[in-house]
């Protein structure tokens, strides 16, 4: 509780870090066209038939673009898409944002001004006052660029340009602005913000803690003509709000140049950052000359890395473990619009779920999200590319990794370097070519790019081994070329789907640091046996840890008479259906199995239904057996036999139907025991073994027949919100029975939705083919479930929702 409280205490602070005179966020009053808007560039005038909205925006979530590309059109998807099941179906184009930026004389004067982009999919292109100042080429990159010389008293026009061209993305990426856009001001003479960097270090001996410090890089750079003389001066601050340490420093910078200070202060006592106690500290750093003065924010931990094959993953000293999940950049209904109420719910959901680590597969993650891994104490591999000089798709970021790469890999370690979470840079996945010359000349120089602005935290990638001979591996077919060459410029190799690797590898390479980059879902127990008994295999991530959209159908199942089940599956399908939680944010039944593999929990089980003579169930690589957390089948008779899968770390187990044993079961050593029994409706409960065969009677898990439905319960994750920052209220819609506990049975039953105040941003269900209930007013639950996202105006909000045959039931979201 009291890591709770200091987590929603401190985090406010963190999202805010920076000054507001400094950096502000300039999200709202945008006006977007999807088309050509090229007009705009030298009339802004003709924006104004436009729509205006406020970022961050993804329009391949919108009706709207689909619409445009034709076809079999369901709510924002179209038979029509480039991408097919990959981009789930989802459209891309080209959109146009303008913006008015009013600038007073007497900043104009005084100030430099920049823009900063967190993220725009995919290439994007900015003018001010019709001049072209900027071009990127990487939707997951951000991008800051000076603007002073294009801006004139009173209004400014800015024009963006945001092209999702082609066949470029192996999953959904979103289309648009889709993260923050802030306007910074500083003096002329000012800091560098990714060229400012905070390290907290901490030094161990003999397993005890020796030093702790703050190590601080900044760069101050003059814009003026003359010669200037600055006093950087820096104050760490702990999370109470109290001084710990400062230091000060005079420096000459000459006119249009830069200098580069560092300083070293101690930081006695200090608490370090992990995963249980996320503690962090504030560095304020500030160069002044005169009266002017520019002042930076930035949270960091003390915390020490190291690792090796001996020892494993030691964090400040103590060994630890990488409970991993691979997670995409989307937010599920709100598509890729990466606000920071959906960042910090996804990553609480992890972290409840019992994930210490997060793999951002596979492209930099948003600002936002790095912040609250921070505060949740969640460790991550700050993933760069999906692919280098040689495609996965024809119109992929390998037609600018050449010209480009050594620019975006450094931005995200200058963006990124100061976050305590981060513990891995990879530099990519599975990338073809990775064993040819110019792969391996490629990795090569992005670990020079990272080495050369960050020394403390080792480089990565994550390396498979399909064998087929397919472009993303020419000559990997022979292990021992691919064991030697794609792993010659990482510090800590990364395996995908090659547990059975580990050991071998180690005879050869008996120095090396392993883990598991991706794992199927089905294979957690023997992957994470593997990282308990093996200690140069320091943690597993599986693929995924969340529902994402596009891959659609990688983890699918089904029953079938003949064949296999695809890799991916066609329209409707626009979900992945991999996760441990789906797209709503509820636990799904392979998550079950994680928690008593993890140990998290001691015994669960899930229910498979009957399948018909002549058929057999069919699961991809990537999915689950078709189980339901469920003892509620009226379809279903005493005739019927169903198997109830019990999930244990017990070496046997007793399970109960309605008080009658059904038996006891040994568990495999996979922790699993199956159980056939005739369905009667009432309690179904398990409970853990000891060695002598008895029942130890905290260990249980159950599963009740529900009832007959009798109304829709809508529960908020929080009944108060912020007006501004487009805070987000998450309403979870039930069906529940007299007892309050969820209907799951009736999956297709359609609510009706309103507010009265605040806005319906999204709603839907965790279905993956169900494209009509895909951010609809009018969802269909699935499972007993749906989900509402509102967002305030002004006032407070009250959501309604009716259902046939049901009471109206409602809740309100006051507005602070």
């Amino acid at each position: 509780m009291r890591h709770l409280l200091f987590i929603f205490l401190f985090f406010p602070m963190l999202l805010s870090a920076q000054p507001q005179q400094r950096k502000t966020c300039i999200d709202g009053e945008w006006r977007f066209f999807l088309g050509d808007g090229s007009a705009a560039i030298t009339n802004p005038s003709v924006s104004e038939d436009w729509r205006m909205l406020d970022l961050p925006h993804d329009w391949s979530v919108e009706t709207e673009a689909a619409q445009k590309a034709g076809g079999t059109i369901i709510g924002p998807f179209s038979t029509n898409s480039v991408g097919k099941y990959q981009t789930g179906h989802t459209v891309g184009g080209v959109g146009w944002y303008m913006k008015t930026l009013r600038i007073k004389k007497e900043e104009l004067r005084a100030k430099r001004h920049f823009l900063y982009f967190e993220g725009a999919y995919n290439q994007t292109e900015v003018w001010v006052n019709g001049k072209k100042l900027y071009h990127n080429h990487y939707g997951y990159n951000s991008f800051r660029f000076d603007i002073t010389d294009a801006l004139k008293e009173d209004d400014n026009s800015i024009v963006v340009r945001v092209a999702n061209e082609g066949n470029n993305t192996r999953w959904y990426a979103g289309s648009g602005i889709f993260r923050h856009v802030w306007l910074i001001r500083t003096p002329q003479l000012h800091l560098r913000e990714w060229d400012t960097f905070v390290h907290g270090e901490c030094r161990m001996k003999d397993g005890q803690v020796a030093e702790t410090k703050a190590i601080i890089q900044a760069t101050i750079v003059n814009e003026s003509t003359n010669k200037t003389k600055s006093v950087v001066t820096v104050n760490i601050v702990d999370a109470q709000g109290h001084t710990v340490g400062s230091a000060k420093q005079e420096v000459m910078v000459q006119g249009n140049t830069e200098q580069a200070v560092s300083l070293t202060i101690p930081v006695n006592d200090a608490k370090l950052w992990c995963p249980d106690t996320p503690y962090l500290y504030k560095a304020v750093i500030s160069a002044s000359s005169g009266k002017r003065k520019d002042v930076l924010e930035k949270h960091f931990g003390i915390r020490s890395l190291e690792f090796t094959a001996g020892k494993g993953f030691l964090l400040n000293g103590r060994p630890t473990l990488l409970r991993g999940g691979c997670v995409h950049h989307d937010h599920g209904l709100l598509g890729a619009a990466s606000y920071d109420r959906a960042e910090v719910r996804k990553l609480q959901r992890l972290k409840a779920q019992g994930y210490n680590a997060v793999r951002t597969s596979h492209g930099m993650p948003s600002e936002a999200f790095l912040n609250v891994c921070d505060t949740l104490g969640l460790m991550v591999i700050d993933e760069a590319f999906d692919q280098w000089l040689l495609a996965k798709n024809s119109d992929d970021y390998h037609r600018f990794f050449a010209e480009h790469s050594t620019h975006d890999v450094q931005t995200m370690v200058r963006r990124d370097r100061h976050h305590p979470c981060v513990v891995m840079w990879s530099i990519g996945n599975e990338i073809p070519g990775r064993i040819e010359p110019d792969g391996i000349a490629a990795a090569e120089r992005l670990r020079q790019a990272i080495r050369d602005l960050d020394a403390t935290r080792p480089v990565t990638a994550a390396i498979c081994g399909w064998d087929q001979g397919d472009a993303w591996n020419a000559a990997a077919s022979n292990w021992e070329a691919q064991d030697e060459r794609a792993f010659r410029s990482l510090d800590v190799g990364g395996y995908n789907y090659l547990y059975d690797k580990y050991e071998h590898d180690h005879q050869t390479h008996p120095d090396r640091v392993m883990y598991g980059a991706e794992s199927y879902p089905k294979q957690l127990s023997q992957n994470w046996d593997i990282v308990e008994r093996l200690p140069y295999v320091v943690g597993d991530f599986v693929w995924t840890a969340m529902d994402y959209l596009g891959e659609a159908g990688i983890g699918s199942a089904g029953i079938r008479n003949s064949g296999h089940q695809s890799m991916f599956q066609d329209w409707p399908w626009f979900n992945g259906w991999c996760g441990d939680i789906d797209l709503i944010g509820q636990k799904k039944p392979q998550s079950y199995y994680h928690d008593v593999v993890w140990r998290q929990e001691p015994v669960t089980m899930a229910i498979e239904r009957p399948i018909p003579i002549g058929f057999y169930q069919s699961v991809s690589a990537w999915g689950w057996q078709l189980e339901e957390l469920s003892w509620t089948y009226p379809e279903y008779s005493e005739k019927d036999t169903l198997t109830v899968n019990v999930y244990s770390r017990a070496a046997s187990v007793r399970l109960y139907l309605n008080g009658e044993s059904m038996g006891d079961h040994q568990t495999t050593d996979t922790y699993w025991a199956a159980y056939r029994i005739p369905y009667r409706p009432g309690t179904l409960r398990v409970v853990n073994l000891d060695a002598q065969g008895k029942e130890l009677p905290s260990e249980y898990f159950e599963l009740q027949t529900t009832s007959a439905p009798v109304g829709l319960r809508l529960t908020p994750d929080r009944t108060v919100i912020n007006a501004e920052g487009h805070d987000l209220a998450y309403v979870t819609i039930e069906l529940i029975d007299a007892q309050g506990r969820v209907v799951t049975s009736n999956s297709t039953l359609q609510v009706q939705l309103a507010t009265d105040g605040g806005k319906l941003l999204a709603a839907g269900n965790a279905s993956p083919t169900d494209m009509e209930s895909f951010r609809s007013t009018t969802p269909r639950l699935y499972q007993g479930r749906a989900l509402a996202i509102l967002t305030p105006t002004v006032g407070s909000i009250r959501l309604t929702a009716t259902a046939v045959g049901l009471p109206t039931s409602s809740v309100t979201i006051n507005v602070k």
